[in-house]
């Protein structure tokens, strides 16, 4: 499985950090204390500048013209191209000033502990992991991180995205749980405004301190619900379930594929057999089915390279199957078994 983190040949790193936890393929730096803005982005070898120039067009004869519509970006230290398809109104937003977005959360960055950062490709993706003061406990022990994730292109081919991650502390799942009426994630357009909406970090803030509020009451009250293992086996086939032939086909015992059966055996085997599923907060409750199904997107699936599991995660597939673990445990936890019969 690939990586895709770069490698800055200049320094003979990896960019990407870790606090404590081992990086990517034991790639990029561990660290063992929490370091500060300036630090994280040494560290992660995100201390470059990215800058915009116009494309120049040779025609047949020699003659060249330069665009004033068409752009390209590149990284000022080794001069790598990051994208050559940039619009007039695209604005660069700094590795620096991503940062800043961070800081700006709590009061002069107190409180901000930054977990992970690093780039990909050749720096035109970059992204960041920071977790917030408080955290969400679930039962006795079981302890939930809030978390802030941003990530960011120089690439021109995406949006500046800031979202909200509850993380489990002993198995690093993403419980990316998109609350009904609630977004948990912000997107900012790279255009003159983005450095101005960046500052306005106490709105994600507010984001995250309600969610967690939320997640808080809804989990206990999932860690109390009892659900059987048949139950859980329904519930992730229908949470993976891809359209809504493969899931009429679920609901009525039809034919499934071998690859969408062997998909939602290998969910129902972490369930059943992964030490995070066996504590008191997970063995056979509701809680323990729906983190099933993110613990799997996370801890068991393989994708083509991390960054296409982050994608995934954030906004792709996993994302969608997880939010559909979350309506159903919602569901249950409401009308019980009947919501897996229909």
């Amino acid at each position: 499985m690939s990586h895709n983190i770069f490698f800055n040949e200049q320094t003979g790193k990896h960019s990407f950090f870790s606090v404590k936890e081992k990086a990517w393929h034991n790639l990029g730096q561990v660290v063992t204390d929490y370091p500060t803005s300036k630090e994280a982005i040494q560290f992660a070898g995100l201390d470059y500048e990215v800058h915009k120039l116009p494309n120049i067009h040779r025609l047949a004869n020699g003659t060249e013209i330069v665009s004033d519509s068409s752009f390209f970006t590149y990284r000022i230290d080794n001069n790598k191209v990051l994208g050559d398809k940039i619009g007039t109104d695209y604005e660069i937003v700094q590795n620096a000033e991503a940062f800043t977005f961070f800081d700006a959360i709590v009061s002069g960055g107190d409180g901000i502990l930054y977990e992970t950062a690093g780039a990909l490709g050749n720096g035109e993706r970059i992204f960041i992991t920071a977790k917030l003061p408080s955290y969400i406990k679930v039962g006795n022990g079981d302890v939930i991180e809030k978390y802030i994730f941003l990530t960011t292109s120089h690439d021109g081919s995406g949006s500046i995205t800031a979202a909200f991650t509850p993380i489990r502390i002993v198995c690093q799942n993403t419980l990316n749980a998109a609350l009904r009426n609630c977004s948990n994630v912000v997107r900012i357009r790279h255009t003159a405004s983005a450095q101005e909406k960046l500052k306005e970090a106490h709105k994600i803030m507010g984001i995250a301190d309600t969610l967690s509020e939320e997640l808080n009451s809804l989990f206990n009250q999932w860690a109390k619900v009892r659900i059987t293992d048949k139950e859980v086996l329904k519930l992730i086939r229908q949470a993976l379930a891809p359209g809504k032939e493969v899931l009429k086909a679920v609901n009525t015992g039809g034919e499934l594929s071998t690859v969408f059966e062997n998909m939602c055996n290998n969910a129902f085997m972490y369930a059943m057999t992964s030490p995070t599923q066996q504590t008191e907060t997970t063995k056979g409750t509701l809680f323990g089915a729906y983190n099933a199904v993110t613990g799997y997107f996370q801890n068991v699936k393989e994708y083509k390279d991390e960054e296409k599991k982050l994608e995934s995660i954030l906004s792709g597939t996993a994302l969608q199957r997880t939010q559909a673990a979350f309506n159903l445990c919602e569901a249950f936890a409401k009308d019980g078994n009947a919501v897996l019969m229909n």
